[in-house]
């Protein structure tokens, strides 16, 4: 069996926010939800990097480890799901998520947070498949489909990877042992070639 997971890779992500698009499109998440988003570090310092951040689906999820109703529960794939009628908005796995993952609608007093939303790597919920009520509650079930997550699918640099963590983790070993290193990996040089080095100017006088 599969053990779905996702990778993102800093040295292709242009900042472009299309993971983050095609999350919010593909589900009809509502107006300040983002399942996905995406995390520039060092903005407009050398060194820039930006990077998709959303549900990485853990193998030992802190945010399963702390909900007190149980609310979260793994596919036989790895996939961290919850069940939203169970939720009662108490936002302990929104502190002990390391990613910042799970979402919260509603403000309001203490214990009116809402019932959390997450990214659910476009596997649905626990509702039947294809339901009414499961596209309601966490959106297309691409998984059920044969499909790959959506923002995985549309991002335009391949810099996020969704899929079998095997495959992913090849395609990330390849990638890594090619493009070599430093500031060329993607840059100018990489793109055009480096350019020929000129010969030195000759001394004033005319005489070398």
């Amino acid at each position: 069996m599969a053990r779905m997971k996702f990778l993102a890779d800093a040295e292709r992500c242009i900042e472009c926010n299309g993971c983050v698009t095609a999350c919010k499109q593909e589900h009809e998440i509502p107006w300040g939800v983002n399942r996905r988003r995406v995390v520039t570090l060092n903005d407009g310092m050398p060194g820039e990097k930006s990077i998709s951040v959303a549900c990485m689906h853990c193998s030992d999820a802190p945010c399963m480890a702390v909900c007190p109703v149980d609310v979260f529960y793994k596919t036989s794939e790895g996939i961290v799901l919850h069940d939203k009628d169970l939720c009662i908005g108490c936002g302990y796995c929104f502190y002990a998520c390391p990613f910042g993952a799970p979402q919260f609608p509603q403000d309001g007093a203490f214990g009116l947070r809402g019932k959390m939303d997450k990214c659910t790597f476009c596997a649905g919920g626990p509702e039947p498949d294809f339901s009414a009520a499961e596209f309601k509650k966490y959106g297309r079930n691409r998984i059920a489909e044969g499909k790959l997550p959506a923002c995985a699918e549309r991002c335009a640099t391949k810099a996020l990877l969704g899929g079998d963590g095997d495959v992913i983790a090849d395609i990330y070993r390849r990638r890594v042992t090619t493009r070599g290193r430093g500031s060329e990996v993607w840059g100018w040089g990489t793109a055009y070639g480096k350019p020929e080095k000129q010969p030195a100017a000759p001394p004033p006088g005319g005489k070398s």
